[in-house]
């Protein structure tokens, strides 16, 4: 395995970096960005997850190097001087038991930043619903699932009152449900399926365009009108290489632009914030497009 880059000074190329997303804002007529999936976690939490990407991760044998792999209040700085003004702190669980935990430090984070958009997750285990119905009953505004790095079924008999509970409250999940960047035993869109089956209210964000099964994705996005989808690294050059897009699908991201919005997976990308912005105004479907997915859409599902 390659040798991993040291992280990069803040300060080097932060001028250069801002400069180049204000631009791209400018080009496409957006004052501000609205970022559904960007991860802020307790430093412990989060130095493991540095540490798994550091050990090749999902991609074994790549170089995956964390771009901003900065202390928080750097990482939230360089956020907001984007003119990203609402973004998540996008925790999920790897065992039982930590769930709850997770969700009490993001009520403090995001008390303490009032533009991120309060997040909570969960875990199929028996007080489930119970940290739920807290959440909600706290305000949270979205939840993550992470169905590969959790290793469960969504369709855990232990999580159907978790499902009916976010269901009629109509709270987001960015759900990680795709088989990529590395599949996971329960990853895909098969499951997916037969959770709105039974929920077919349920408001999911298919996290990563549900890459690489993007057309089965979009395929139950046209079944269900709850399902969304977000952009998180999906059309980049990194995963292009790896799981590209169908250009086939190219009308079916024009006629379902309302309901995809913009995700990043900052801090964590091997490459700059706006080659993600790009990869998304790049697909050629047009300034009021790309407005709605990097701001409008998200307003509107989030109530901005």
């Amino acid at each position: 395995m390659c040798d991993i880059p040291e992280a990069a000074n803040p300060d080097d190329d932060r001028h250069a970096d801002v400069e180049a997303v204000t631009r791209f804002r400018e080009d496409h007529g957006l004052t501000h960005i609205v970022d559904v999936h960007t991860h802020f976690m307790p430093k412990r939490v989060m130095d493991k997850v540095w540490a798994y990407f550091d050990s090749a991760g999902p991609l074994t044998g790549t170089v995956w190097p964390i771009q901003y792999r900065h202390d928080e209040d750097v990482r939230l700085d360089r956020l907001r001087s984007y003119g990203v003004h609402a973004f998540t702190s996008m925790i999920y669980p790897h065992k039982p038991d930590m769930a709850a935990w997770l969700n009490q430090w993001a009520v403090e984070f995001a008390a303490r930043n009032p533009d991120c958009l309060h997040t909570s997750t969960f875990y199929p285990e028996t007080s489930a619903p119970g940290y739920v119905a807290e959440a909600l009953a706290a305000g949270t505004r979205v939840f993550k699932s992470h169905i590969q790095v959790g290793d469960y079924d969504p369709g855990d008999p232990l999580l159907d009152a978790v499902w009916g509970q976010i269901q009629d409250a109509g709270v987001p999940v960015v759900i990680h449900c795709g088989s990529g960047p590395a599949p996971g035993r329960f990853t895909g869109p098969d499951r997916i399926e037969s959770l709105m089956a039974r929920f077919p209210r349920l408001p999911l964000i298919i996290a990563h365009m549900g890459m690489p099964e993007y057309s089965a994705f979009l395929d139950l996005a046209d079944r269900y009108e709850s399902v969304l989808l977000d952009t998180t690294m999906a059309f980049t050059d990194f995963i292009g290489e790896m799981a590209p897009a169908d250009p086939a699908d190219s009308q079916r991201l024009r006629n379902l632009g309302d309901r995809i919005l913009f995700g990043s997976d900052f801090p964590n990308i091997p490459y700059p914030y706006v080659h993600a912005l790009d990869a998304v105004a790049r697909l050629g479907l047009g300034d009021e497009w790309v407005r709605g997915v990097c701001h409008g859409n998200a307003t509107r599902v989030f109530g901005l």
